[in-house]
């Protein structure tokens, strides 16, 4: 089949409504960009993402992903190859805010969790396909958590709790689609009980406990740990239906709202574009995720199915958390909306899940 007929074939609201989300959050980096023109370096660097990922979601769409089906020592490799970038990050990544999550090349940074996670569901749908039947075994629950358990420790070494919180939400997500007893269930629900005391214990700093407890009452310590969660709040109670307008939301503008590109980019949008803008991002979210599930459901194996899955899972955990914290109802533990908030690395992650599913559709 000619490139051609590959492109022909591709998921075109698919890759359509992908390119209009992430084009969405550029229109609201450049109104960012009014208040704070140091800010307009971002629009263009996320214009280049969003080229080089959609340049890359339709030469994966060309791929034949039956290769990673068939072909354990590739995604072996690739699982390999991330923990060694997520122990190198370690030693000599750029540590910002405490946090040490970037490579550093040029002017442009890359966070080896975001592919990372791209990684394990991959990993996660060729174990899960190969064991479908045998999923209530605790053996393979067990060796399965191993996989995803050596990644999490090292980001949370980095300290990086939101992304510990998704690959640990990944892997609980595919093991219940997977299929496994109510009894299995309640145990992993205790296993995760003892494991976030674990966490909070040993392994999260003062600032980031100061995180979680600040969300149940941000009001409590307003102008410190609970001043993000209160002026996202105020961002998206102040923009009604309609919004103040592209460039007049006063806390993105006047920079009341700390980090508005990135963890709080849906509290900017509902500012600036009120309901209506919000709901246009809902919309397209929607879209994405029917097409990717309507692609997982036509797919000829369990390995394109449970990867779909995976990458449903993948973007409704980020939402989720995202939007909890923009409306107060998680704590902020800097997760990115899907598509939408500034940054390549998470952008070119997802556009690389994409065309996974997209050379799915095509072989389909």
């Amino acid at each position: 089949m000619s490139a051609l007929a590959y492109i022909q074939k591709t998921d075109k609201v698919l890759a359509g409504a992908t390119v209009l989300l992430a084009l969405f959050g550029v229109v609201e980096l450049v109104a960012m960009a009014y208040g704070n023109p140091a800010m307009a370096s971002y629009q263009y660097k996320q214009l280049i993402a969003i080229g080089i990922g959609v340049a890359v979601m339709f030469v994966l769409s060309f791929l034949d992903y039956r290769f990673f089906k068939n072909n354990s020592y590739a995604v072996i490799l690739l699982y390999a190859a991330s923990v060694l970038a997520l122990v190198a990050l370690l030693a000599v990544g750029k540590q910002t805010r405490g946090l040490t999550g970037w490579f550093t090349i040029g002017g442009f940074a890359f966070a080896p969790v975001e592919t990372t996670k791209i990684v394990l569901a991959l990993l996660l749908a060729k174990y899960f396909s190969l064991r479908h039947v045998e999923m209530y075994r605790w053996f393979h629950i067990i060796i399965s958590f191993l996989y995803v358990a050596l990644p999490m420790a090292l980001v949370l070494m980095e300290p990086d709790l939101g992304s510990a919180v998704v690959v640990f939400s990944l892997w609980l997500g595919i093991v219940f689609f997977s299929g496994i007893s109510r009894k299995q269930v309640a145990l992993l629900i205790i296993l995760g009980m003892v494991m976030a005391w674990g966490g909070w214990t040993y392994a999260l700093k003062d600032y980031q406990k100061e995180r979680i407890v600040s969300f149940v009452n941000p009001y409590h310590d307003p102008q410190g740990v609970g001043y993000n969660a209160i002026q996202a709040m105020i961002a998206v109670g102040s923009g009604g239906v309609f919004g103040k307008g592209l460039g007049y939301g006063s806390q993105v503008q006047l920079g009341f709202l700390p980090e508005a590109h990135t963890d709080f980019m849906a509290a900017s949008i509902a500012e600036e574009f009120g309901l209506v803008g919000v709901m246009i991002v809902f919309l397209l979210l929607c879209v994405i995720v029917w097409r990717i599930m309507r692609i997982g459901l036509a797919a000829e194996n369990n390995f394109a199915r449970i990867f779909c899955a995976a990458m449903m899972l993948l973007i409704f955990i980020h939402v989720t958390i995202n939007m909890g914290m923009n409306v107060g109802l998680m704590p902020v533990i800097g997760i990115a909306f899907p598509f939408l908030s500034y940054g390549g690395s998470n952008l070119l992650a997802l556009f690389v899940g994409v065309g996974l599913v997209q050379s799915i559709h095509t072989r389909s």
